[in-house]
């Protein structure tokens, strides 16, 4: 089973280095990132500001893990760290995804 972890950074520069400490510790095989807009309750109030939406591929095995390694270094007291099943997908990016994560 693989997932598809969903991640938010205040900016481009936190969600590279969150992508390449995952990265290099061979947890996920790829991660996307662009610019987002986000509205959100925090502390009472709405908040709007912009941030950066990641996509990390892994396998559904390394989820905790993943969990836990952005926990380590994520400016966010409560980070946004949602895995979305992998029902079906191209094979071999699949067996693409198992060559890269270790375990």
């Amino acid at each position: 089973m693989y997932y598809f972890i969903y991640v938010t950074a205040p900016t481009e520069d936190e969600a590279k280095k969150i992508a390449k400490h995952l990265l290099e510790k061979k947890l996920v095989a790829c991660v996307n990132f662009w610019k987002i807009k986000s509205m959100y309750w925090w502390e009472g109030e709405i908040q709007e500001d912009g941030e950066y939406a990641m996509i990390l591929k892994t396998k559904a095995e390394k989820f905790s893990e993943v969990r836990n390694e952005i926990k380590k270094i994520h400016s966010y007291t409560t980070p946004c760290i949602c895995a979305i099943s992998i029902e079906e997908g191209n094979l071999e990016f699949l067996r693409w995804i198992d060559s890269i994560v270790e375990g």
